[in-house]
């Protein structure tokens, strides 16, 4: 695609730009914070949830164009964070956001923006960046907002063709808790909002590559006591807390760099066989590497909460949220593997189980969060695998 610029909207002077690797260039409307960043850029095609996916760990390194219009338009609020901050570099929207209308809402988006950091553009053509995204997969970009609509462009090239992109890079570490810490608030519900377990549950080690708060409310809902441990933990470590069960969750950045240390301590647990080990995203990435699979870049990724993935053996079709740009290479299961759910966009491996023992993962979202809820019956199933 060669260099070009996308017209405004209106003729108000743009505060803001966008400059891919192969030197096209975007002008739009900034807000939240000033700056400028370096990134690998995706789309998110989600008509919900834009606090909780500028939250999710599994975006570090990445700016978000949301296909979806009306984003901002609920504001923001303190329950909604998938975890303290957002993780995201940036954001890009169609139109700006607009003062907020929800009873929930705490804050307006720009001003959140702003005061963690993160620079949103407005007034982009997303349908026509989305389609370059797709033809050049996942470019890297430079973002930049500055009030007086000054910009170096050249510079601002040199920095998007400078970035390393996420291929090698071990992300998880820049992520992960510091320490241990229990877990046991349970799902948001009506009218309560989040509770705390009452009972005991049985004991869950998690792995924190990148954890969303709301996977770790979803075992505390499915019945499960959770310590989380950091990305680090070794098998030694894990395996002191005398778990029922073994949790890896979501996180971001290449499978291949971070296995380098997590497929040894997998590994390690796995030499438990009665040991239950459930694993989402990059967790289900990481025990694919520990049983001998391999992991590929995809061209663009899979950013979305209406992904249809079919459960191999029922026939059961799930509507799922998902964010990965990497996936498991199905031609690369080694035997005493199965491929147990693929999508049905393009049909990319989704699940596996090792056969004959409760190890599984999928490469979804059953937590949502946001997105539809077909696929909760995984923490359930883990749950149960417990003995």
């Amino acid at each position: 695609m060669s260099a070009e610029t996308s017209p405004l909207e209106n003729p108000i002077k743009p505060t803001a730009c966008i400059v891919l690797a192969d030197g096209t260039t975007f002008y739009g409307r900034g807000f939240g914070a000033t700056g400028q960043i370096q990134a690998e850029l995706c789309f998110n095609t989600a008509m919900t949830g834009y606090q909780e996916i500028m939250t999710d760990p599994s975006y570090a390194g990445q700016a978000i164009t949301f296909t979806f219009p009306h984003i901002g338009n609920t504001g923001v609020n303190t329950e909604d964070d998938e975890t303290a901050d957002p993780v995201a570099r940036a954001m890009i929207v169609k139109w700006d956001p607009t003062e907020p209308s929800n009873y929930r809402s705490q804050g307006t988006l720009p001003n959140w923006l702003e005061k963690t950091g993160r620079i949103g553009v407005g007034g982009i053509d997303t349908r026509r960046l989305t389609r370059a995204i797709r033809q050049q997969g996942a470019p890297h970009v430079a973002i930049a907002h500055n009030p007086d609509g000054e910009f170096d462009i050249p510079a601002l090239l040199q920095s998007a063709r400078d970035f390393q992109g996420l291929e090698g890079l071990d992300l998880a570490k820049e992520v992960t808790c510091a320490q241990s810490y229990k877990w046991d608030e349970q799902r948001w519900a009506w009218p309560d909002g989040y509770t705390k377990r009452a009972t005991p549950g049985k004991k869950v080690v998690a792995i924190d590559f990148g954890a969303k708060r709301n996977i770790l409310r979803c075992l505390a809902s499915a019945g499960c006591d959770v310590t989380v441990l950091p990305a680090t933990a070794t098998a030694e470590e894990v395996m002191a807390h005398n778990p029922q069960g073994v949790f890896l969750s979501n996180g971001p950045g290449d499978p291949a760099a971070t296995g380098e240390y997590a497929v040894p301590m997998i590994q390690g647990i796995l030499e438990n066989e009665d040991l239950p080990v459930f694993g989402i995203c990059l967790g289900h990435q990481m025990l694919a590497l520990a049983l001998g699979a391999k992991t590929i870049k995809m061209n663009h990724g899979h950013h979305g909460a209406n992904h249809p993935v079919k459960e191999t053996a029922t026939g059961k079709v799930e509507i799922t949220s998902m964010n990965h740009g990497f996936a498991v290479d199905a031609q690369s299961l080694p035997k005493g593997v199965s491929e147990t759910h693929v999508s049905l966009f393009d049909g990319s491996n989704c699940g596996i189980t090792l056969d004959g023992r409760p190890v599984f993962s999928v490469q979804h979202h059953p937590e949502a969060s946001p997105g539809p809820q077909d696929s909760f019956y995984l923490f359930e199933r883990f749950a149960a695998a417990i003995a």
